[in-house]
């Protein structure tokens, strides 16, 4: 999947580990970790930025049509921490996430 290697990419050059991925049509479900030192919103900046730009060079049919407004990503994402949950509840959530939607 060309936006898998991308953001795959992307998190090598930045530092952060992409423990688990699931790339769907219309969104992306991540659990990665980074050192202490970045902040949350830079991380996010630097996936979402980097990853439409490089994205966008192969693809730049995307910035024309009316529907993306010319962005790949949209301004708004979620991001919470493990602090309440282990790792495994969130990986399970990814896969039952992936499921569920290729199952419809």
């Amino acid at each position: 999947n060309e936006m898998k290697d991308i953001l795959q990419r992307v998190a090598d050059d930045n530092e952060i580990v992409i423990e688990k991925m699931e790339v769907m049509p219309d969104h992306v479900h991540m659990l990665i970790s980074f050192p202490p030192r970045k902040s949350a919103v830079d991380v996010i900046k630097a996936l979402k930025g980097r990853s439409a730009f490089l994205f966008l060079q192969t693809h730049p049919e995307i910035r024309q049509k009316q529907y993306w407004s010319g962005h790949l990503w949209s301004s708004s994402y979620y991001l919470g921490s493990l602090g309440n949950m282990s790792k495994d509840v969130v990986e399970r959530y990814i896969n039952d996430h992936k499921y569920n939607a290729y199952k419809k």
